[in-house]
């Protein structure tokens, strides 16, 4: 396998994460025949299938799966010394990726263009995922900064809390709910429950919070989606226990309400994480100081109006 290129291991790791060359290709900014050439190429240099295909589908093999891991640690090998190099050049340009829990995508996005305002060489790239397939990423090395609720605890990080982050009881505006002056933490055992999925840190909070007041609830829906969540509860077919910095538009224009329940809000905190072991570029120290100057101040602009 003397003549694999790293281009390839870079088109067969976005595919093997995909499991689409299609959406590859949108992530490396190549047409799907250039994808499926260089797989091929590379399945020839190894000497056997790599992905099993039937039609658009594709699954990698267990030579795959073995390979993928081996791909991987040359990548993030190569990329903690293009990150070491860069530190003796100081932050002129360079690429980021940074990780992102899907409730965060109601206020990084504007944080990340203010950043980009001051350095506009620096090239971002976003990984969003629940909490569990973002631990991953940072585990295989695969971003260089996240943005979290609860960090990592299995293996070491440096996580850096820079905001408050409250999660509420969401409901319909004429949820009965609404007319009470306080909810108390039993009258949700009643409620039908719109929940996001295991491994979110949406989840874990409900979780929490259920287990403190030793209640039990009907979950009727299930949803890796805020967005989807908040449609359903504004429809009237449940609540939900959301971030309250995912709500504050809908709660502005009076969509959806957000009645005062006993122990809630449920306050936890926003971090910006990196790989204890990993040595950060000037570019990606630069992100990370810049979050934790101005990400309060950022996260504030999403809160509804008191």
């Amino acid at each position: 396998m003397k003549n694999v290129t790293l281009r390839q291991l870079r088109v067969f790791a976005s595919a093997a994460r995909h499991l689409s060359f299609v959406r590859a290709s949108e992530e490396l900014h190549l047409t799907p025949p250039a994808v499926s050439m260089q797989i091929k190429e590379l399945e020839a240099e190894v000497g056997m299938l790599l992905f099993d295909r039937e039609g658009r589908s594709v699954s990698l093999t267990t030579t795959g799966e073995y390979f993928l891991a081996h791909a991987r640690r040359v990548l993030a090998a190569l990329k903690d010394a293009e990150d070491t190099v860069a530190r003796f050049k100081g932050l002129t340009g360079g690429q980021l990726t940074v990780g992102l829990v899907s409730t965060a995508q109601y206020f990084l996005p504007g944080l990340l263009a203010r950043f980009r305002a001051e350095h506009p060489h620096v090239e971002l790239l976003l990984r969003v995922g629940n909490r569990e397939q973002l631990a991953a990423l940072m585990q295989r090395n695969e971003v260089d900064l996240a943005v979290m609720g609860r960090p990592p605890r299995e293996w070491a990080t440096r996580a850096e809390p820079f905001a408050m982050h409250p999660h509420v009881l969401v409901t319909a505006p004429d949820h009965p709910f609404t007319r009470t002056e306080r909810v108390s933490a039993a009258a949700l055992a009643r409620e039908a429950f719109i929940v996001r999925e295991p491994g979110s840190g949406t989840r874990a909070a409900l979780q929490e919070y259920l287990d403190e007041f030793r209640i039990h609830v009907r979950m009727v829906m299930e949803m890796n989606s805020n967005e989807t969540i908040k449609q359903t509860v504004m429809a009237g077919l449940g609540v939900s226990l959301l971030s309250l910095h995912t709500v504050g538009m809908e709660v502005r224009q009076g969509l959806i309400a957000t009645p005062e329940v006993e122990g809630l809000p449920l306050m936890r905190r926003w971090h910006v994480v990196n790989n204890h072991a990993k040595l950060l570029s000037p570019a990606a120290e630069a992100l990370r100081y810049f979050i934790l100057e101005h990400g309060e101040a950022q996260l504030a602009q999403t809160m509804p109006a008191a």
